[in-house]
């Protein structure tokens, strides 16, 4: 069995029973903070998860890109390298950050130490993500999956004890959730960082080479620029999305209280049904990074063609029964795990958001292993500018409401899908049948 084959699956196993955990989390925060108080977690978290992404500068991907490419002898110069950045990047990060975040508004709403948690993800976001990016690139999956797990189990544990040990009120109850999320991430840290040191350590005994600082920081930057670039613009367009979905349901005549509940229904309860298969996907796209990468240095124009014809047939398998599913079954899962059976008519109206994200994913990366993160960059804004003029246009009209929003939504996901894919067809030299061209390009 292939490396590819056997930490994909590993990955795959490991997110299965994390996706399990998750959902008992989602569950659990459902049934504690109730429909609104699911709507405003739901609605800051992608305001949060901007600032956690500027303190991971998308490092573990162009980490495991520069890792799977490149000499053994010059990781421990690169790793170095990228050590002394990452001090002086979070320090100043956490300046201005410090700054900033009193003037955020989106915070006003939250209780007043909401703001301030965030700065403890900053360190932690940041050194993991050095760690996280080393193992990828060495394709040693199981520490991945390993930290994946600990995350979502101890971010339920914590959630669990504290909310039976405690009665909280509505803004507390909000808190509390997110202070769980931190903890899980302080866990994954302290256990993805030691490990990772053990084998920097080891790395000092092996035979190095030294690799210019500025060397180190082109190859880098010519991933995590465009990678984060579009990072950035999708969590930004994430944060704005819930107040621009809640704007155009009051504009069609709903309340805010009830715009915010519908919107939890559909982010908190549907999405979180409907994208369940989805860490099969993610488990791809972890194992593809590299192994794309590792394919292109080598002009294996054939290992690419066929690795693409493998996955998409394999997403393919697991994505329409898992849609169908979803879609007899809406009303049945939305009632039994989330006690929300009003939410089961957006599951059924999402399932091609669900289907066509599932092919997103592996195809970015892709775009990434491919060198192509311009264009995937120009896919993201065209999509979002797409769903966000759908979205309030039709959004905003009483005729339509949340059924508008849906539409955006859905839409979104297959132009991006579309895009990725034509790309990375013409790139590799296959028909869109997955035919090889009669001349692929290098």
């Amino acid at each position: 069995m292939s490396t590819f084959i056997k930490g994909t699956l590993l990955l795959v196993i490991a997110a299965f029973v994390g996706e399990i955990v998750e959902f008992i989390t989602n569950m659990v925060l459902a049934r504690e903070l109730g429909e609104k108080g699911l709507g405003m977690y739901m609605s800051i978290l992608p305001t949060v998860f901007l600032i956690v992404l500027l303190a991971s500068f998308e490092m573990p991907v162009s980490i495991s890109k520069f890792i799977a490419e490149k000499d053994k002898r010059i990781h421990r110069s690169m790793l170095s390298h990228v050590l002394k950045w990452t001090i002086i990047m979070t320090s100043v990060l956490l300046v201005l950050v410090s700054i900033i975040i009193p003037f955020v508004p989106v915070f006003d709403n939250y209780h007043p130490m909401f703001r301030w948690l965030v700065l403890i993800l900053i360190p932690i976001i940041s050194f993991t993500s050095i760690a996280r990016g080393y193992f990828m690139g060495r394709s040693q999956m199981g520490k991945i999956a390993t930290a994946n797990f600990l995350r979502k189990i101890v971010q339920l544990l914590l959630l669990v004890y504290l909310y039976n040990l405690f009665d909280f009120e509505l803004e507390a109850a909000v808190l509390v959730a997110f202070c769980t999320l931190i903890g899980s991430d302080l866990v994954v840290f302290l256990y993805l960082f030691y490990v990772f040191m053990i084998q920097y350590q080891y790395l000092k005994n092996q035979p190095t080479k030294r690799l210019h600082g500025k060397v180190v920081m082109k190859n880098l930057m010519q991933v995590s620029v465009p990678t984060t670039a579009l990072r950035v613009f999708n969590a930004f367009t994430s944060a704005l999305e819930p107040f621009l979905i809640t704007t155009a349901l009051m504009y069609a005549g709903v309340g805010k209280e009830l715009a915010t509940e519908q919107f939890g229904m559909v982010a908190g309860i549907a999405m979180v049904i409907g994208t369940f298969p989805a860490f099969i996907a993610h488990s791809f796209m972890m194992m593809l990074i590299p192994t794309i990468s590792k394919a292109a240095a080598d002009r294996d124009t054939a290992q690419l063609q066929k690795l693409l014809k493998q996955v998409m047939m394999i997403t393919l398998g697991y994505g329409v029964p898992a849609v169908v599913i979803c879609y007899f079954f809406a009303e049945p899962l939305t009632t039994i795990f989330f006690h929300s059976p009003d939410a089961a008519r957006y599951v059924q109206l999402l399932w091609p958001c669900f289907l066509f994200r599932f092919f997103i994913f592996p195809l970015q990366a892709y775009l990434i292993g491919l060198g192509l993160m311009k264009e995937a960059f120009i896919h993201g804004v065209w999509s979002t500018i797409v769903a966000f003029a759908i979205i309030y246009f039709l959004g905003s009209k009483s005729s339509f409401g949340m059924d508008g929003v849906i539409i955006g939504i859905n839409a979104e996901a297959i132009l991006l899908m579309l895009l990725h894919y034509v790309v990375v067809c013409k790139r590799i030299g296959v028909s869109y049948f997955m035919n090889p061209a009669k001349q692929a390009k290098a």
